[in-house]
């Protein structure tokens, strides 16, 4: 029998130990290539993530061309396609990306804020929210001067006191921090009041910015609406507490700096502007727009003459030629376009001995307002080619219609009972702030008085646009504010807000609707 010699002996134990060696070694080997494999996968993932991110962004930025493509169109034509105020069919669920794998469905949804009969919230709409329906602040001035004029002290402030929450001083102060003057009002705060820097005596650049003013916090600014989705969230009640409704949503949700309307007719034609120095000029103008030769006759007379105050009653026009080469006097200019209601002019006519007395064809009752008003409001102007800060009567809520000047409370609610907030609604007279004369809610001067400062609808609008997958993964949302008084329209404000969440659910923004793609 052999023997095993030590050495063999030595020999099998090594390897064995050489076995044990080759098995940490490939379960080492393996446990790399398995993280390689795992880091490259989360790597792919992220890079997959990244890029549909990225296309998020451009699904949303093809939402807003959308948009500004949609407000290229002509009035009648945007209403044949459903409106800008609510509109399904052509801003939910708008489908850009096509794809066989459900999950990669990319689309855009465009919204705003709702309001109800009241004029308060009332959840999300597919549409655009007109900043007319907003108060201005940088036209704030120029209402209180207007309302000073008409005997009303104090109307911007009035008018911020509309805010909820809003108290004198923070009112006083927001309008200090803007005016050209170092005066302090009757709760104001100018120079002293600030240790590190001064007021800006100068309209504001962002609504932010108002954060600068004494009294003005973020809490009052900004509300409880933390993702800024228009709404208070179940998630944001906890922090709100028992704040509900416009002071939930802070200030900066009812302010603006961009409100201005296109002075154009409903044809989109400028408006013609009846303070033009060239009579013959004008008295073309509208004989190519007014059907009745008296109206034109009449405007003409009263540029060149000034209304007549005396006691004759005077008569109706009936013929006679005017001298078109006498200019329109600087001291005649009206001062807004319902000057001609009721009013009278004495005219010499081309080759008559006396002067004439001449009545308005536009009278004092609502029965003829009811015919000429539409037609006059349509086609002439007193003011330029776009109208800054007016408050849209038919979309504002009801605190801010209760702040503006010369109005009631009565009238409020008659303007919440009678108005349409969809300016798509086929009613020529509602395209026009003189509705509410017309109308009978309010009297002719107490319109004089409310014309500076209100309009039945601007040209400038917000609306946030999310861009998403149908899997509801990733998403972009942002939020942009359009001029369509311009062609093509202009982006005024271009607002990244992605990191406060998709701000929507699914369910609104409709990924299981499937409406047509975009070509």
């Amino acid at each position: 029998m052999r023997r095993s010699r030590p050495q063999d002996r030595l020999l099998t134990e090594n390897r064995g130990f050489v076995l044990i060696i080759v098995l940490i070694v490939v379960a080492v080997l393996s446990l790399a290539a398995y993280s390689f494999t795992q880091m490259m996968l989360a790597h792919n993932e992220t890079t997959i993530i990244s890029g549909r991110q990225v296309q998020a962004q451009l699904l949303a930025a093809s939402g807003v061309e959308s948009v500004r493509a949609f407000l290229m169109l002509d009035a009648a034509t945007q209403a044949e396609a459903g409106g800008i105020y609510h509109n399904s069919a052509s801003f939910q669920a708008v489908q850009v990306l096509v794809s066989e794998d459900p999950n990669d469905q990319g689309r855009f949804t465009i919204l705003a804020p709702a309001l109800d009969e009241e004029g308060n919230l009332a959840g999300t709409r597919y549409g655009l929210e007109d900043e007319s329906g907003r108060v201005n602040v940088n036209a704030l001035l120029k209402i209180d001067e207007a309302a000073t004029a008409a005997g009303m002290e104090n109307a911007g402030r009035d008018l911020l006191m509309a805010l909820p929450g809003m108290t004198e001083d923070v009112a006083d102060a927001i309008l200090d921090w803007m005016d050209s003057d170092d005066e302090l009002r009757d709760f104001g705060a100018e120079y002293g009041d600030y240790m590190e820097y001064a007021p800006k005596n100068g309209p504001l650049e962002t609504v932010e910015e108002l954060l600068l003013v004494r009294g003005v916090t973020p809490d009052l600014l900004f509300g409880f609406d933390v993702n800024r989705n228009g709404m208070i969230d179940p998630s944001e009640m906890e922090n709100a507490g028992d704040i509900t409704g416009m002071m939930a949503r802070g200030w900066s949700a009812y302010l603006t700096l961009f409100s201005q309307e296109n002075n154009v007719n409903s044809l989109g034609e400028p408006r013609i502007d009846l303070n033009t120095e060239d009579m013959q000029a004008l008295h073309d103008s509208l004989s190519l727009v007014f059907p009745d030769d008296s109206w034109v006759k009449f405007i003409v007379a009263y540029r060149q003459n000034g209304a007549y105050t005396e006691g004759d009653a005077g008569e109706p026009y009936s013929g006679g030629e005017l001298d078109l080469s006498q200019p329109g006097k600087e001291e005649t200019q009206l001062k807004q376009v319902l000057d001609l209601i009721g009013a009278k002019v004495q005219v010499q006519f081309q080759g008559e001995q006396q002067p004439t007395v001449l009545q308005s064809p536009f009278a004092d009752d609502l029965v003829s307002m009811g015919t000429y008003m539409t037609t006059l409001m349509d086609h002439v102007t007193i003011a330029g080619e776009t109208i800054p800060g007016r408050v849209n009567i038919n979309q504002a809520p009801l605190e801010i219609l209760i702040g503006l000047p010369g109005i009631s409370e009565e009238i409020v609610q008659q303007i919440l009972a009678l108005r349409s907030m969809d300016p798509s609604v086929d009613d020529p007279n509602r395209q026009h702030e003189t509705w509410l004369l017309t109308e009978g809610i309010v009297t002719l001067d107490e319109m004089k008085t409310l014309m500076p400062v209100i309009c039945a609808g601007g040209d400038v609008y917000r609306t946030q646009v999310v861009g998403y997958y149908d899997d509801g993964q990733v998403s972009a949302r942002l939020e942009v504010v359009l001029d369509a008084t311009q062609v093509p329209p202009r982006v005024l404000l271009w607002r990244d807000i992605s990191h406060l969440g998709r701000g929507y659910a699914m369910e609104t923004l409709g990924a299981a609707l499937a409406p047509t793609a975009v070509q």
